[in-house]
Parts: C-alpha cells; structure tokens; sequence
C-alpha cells in the first residue's frame, strides 16, 4: 500500500492549482465588455435599476473584496446567487451536471474502444496497408475540428438519413441514448485520434520487447501473446495521454453542447458568459477544475495499479 501514500497528499498539492484557477477565473471574467445589471435589465436599464442591481449582487464592491466574498462562499459550499437565473449557482450547476457527465462518460468509453481497436488493427499489421491506413486516417482527424465533425455527423445520420435527433437531450431513456449518439461520437473520433497514435506505438514495442520474444519462445499463439502481454502493458501510457487530455475534452465538451444545444454545464457556461454572469462562470470554471484534477488523481490510481513499477 505504500506505493498509494501520494493519495494522501496530492490533494494538498492540488490546492494551489485551484486557488490560481480561482484567480484567473475572477479576473478575467471581469474582463469580458459589458455591465451584468446592464445586460439583465435590457431596455429597461437605467441608473437608478443599474445601481441596485450591482447593489444587490455585490458588484458595486472594489474586486478584491468580491473575491474575498468569492472565497469566504466557496469554504462554505456556496458559489454564489446567479444573476440571470436568480437561485444559487450550486443548485443551478447540479440541475445541469447529468448531461454533461453522460456525455463525457460515454465520449470517453467511446473513444478508448475506437483506439483500441484501430491500433490493434495497424500494430498487428506493422507495415501493411491497414497499418498505413490506419496512420493516415488518425493523422488526418487530428486536424478536424470537433464543431466541424459534429455539423458534418449531423447534416449526414440527421438531414440526409433521418436516423438520429439533431438537438437536445430527451426525457425517456431510449431518448437520452438516441441524442447522446452524435455529440458521444463526435467527441470520440476527436479524442481517439490521438489516443490511436500513442497506442499503436506502444504496441508496436511491446510486440518487439523481450516479454513477448519469451512467450513466443514458451509456444504461445500470437493472438494471446498480443492481448495477455503486450495489450495491458500499452495501456499505461494511453492512460497518461488520457489524463492529458481532459483539459481538451472538457473544452471539446462545452463546444460539443453548444453545437447539439445539450442542456450541461457547457450550454450553461456560454449562455452564462454571454449574459455576463459572473457568478455562474466562476461556479462552472470551478467545477470543471475540480473535475480535472479528480480525473488526473484517478488516472494516476490506475497507473500505479496497472503497472507495479511507477511509483509516484
């Protein structure tokens, strides 16, 4: 169990990194144009309206005295009022978590399986055609923006085939999975794009390390010389990529939510941004680094798990 003690203080370490995405988080919303109470009243804006509505939510403050606020509310497990929406950001951002947790969730299993699979195919056809197609195909899908795939995945399974719904989440269960397909796999071919090139890499090795020459020589098949040996030890750095890679999923996913107007917390941080709610975008930006750094402290676990030899 010693080589699970970092557990105990990663999350010490963590802090620091939450306290510096705090502060940037407050100042740059701050520097988006645009008064809240302006933006909130509309037409109906004048001084007087203007000045309780920065009143009333702690505007008319000097900023290091918000971000006391801001702090002194997130010791207490509070974020704040949102200012559009009118009740807390914490309720509000548990309202909407479930979309965009699915999401992630099944964009993630998604993606693994289509990287495993892929670099199956090439590293057990190390230079044949399927290797070569394989190659091109992930090199080339580095380079598709993932707003870009989904409008395309769209106008082809929902204008032209009519097979899947383009927009929203649904309420049954058989809705949810339908709505999830097109944002999931469009994440997906995104993120094991890259995921496909670390792995067939590492299997390449594997294949041509001494464990796997040792159990060819013990009279092993190739297929369980492949999948016993050199598959799980692949693995661990595809794990790590996938760490890495969270920050580009958790922004993939707020784009993703906008193109297929999900309800989740993505939708929620740009509507929140465009009506220059504060509250809500320090609530959301929190959230998802907290996210972040929960999913890199798991990704580590399973490091430490699958391969004996880490120690961190």
């Amino acid at each position: 169990m010693h080589r699970y003690k970092f557990v105990l203080y990663r999350p010490i370490q963590f802090l620091p990194v939450l306290f510096g995405i705090s502060i940037v988080t407050f100042v740059l919303v701050r520097l988006i144009p645009g008064d809240p109470a302006r933006v909130l009243l509309g037409t109906r804006a004048t001084p007087t309206a203007i000045a309780n509505i920065r009143s009333q939510y702690g505007l008319d403050e000097p900023m290091w005295l918000q971000y006391f606020y801001f702090v002194k509310n997130l010791f207490h497990g509070e974020m704040g009022k949102s200012i559009l929406y009118k009740i807390d950001v914490l309720k509000l951002i548990l309202t909407r978590i479930e979309p965009t947790l699915v999401l992630v969730l099944t964009s993630v299993t998604l993606s693994v399986l289509i990287a495993v699979f892929m670099a199956a195919l090439a590293a057990r056809n190390h230079g044949r055609f399927a290797d070569h197609a394989v190659r091109v195909v992930s090199t080339a899908g580095i380079g598709f923006p993932p707003f870009w795939l989904g409008l395309m995945l769209i106008i082809l399974f929902s204008v032209n085939l009519d097979l899947l719904p383009v927009s929203g989440y649904g309420r049954t269960l058989g809705d949810k999975v339908a709505h999830l397909i097109l944002p999931s796999l469009t994440i997906a071919l995104s993120l094991s794009t890259v995921l496909t090139r670390s792995l067939r890499a590492a299997m390449v090795e594997g294949l041509r390390s001494d464990i796997a020459t040792a159990a060819r020589a013990r009279g092993m098949p190739e297929r369980v010389v492949f999948w016993r040996h050199v598959f799980p030890n692949s693995m661990v750095p595809t794990i790590n990529l996938l760490a890495i890679n969270i920050g580009w999923l958790i922004g993939g996913t707020v784009v993703i939510e906008s193109v297929f107007a999900i309800p989740g917390i993505g939708q929620l941080l740009v509507r929140a941004i465009f009506s220059r709610d504060y509250m809500v975008v320090q609530g959301v930006a929190m959230v998802l680094a907290c996210a972040t750094v929960l999913i890199n402290l798991i990704a580590d676990i399973v490091t430490v798990a699958a391969d004996p030899r880490v120690k961190l």
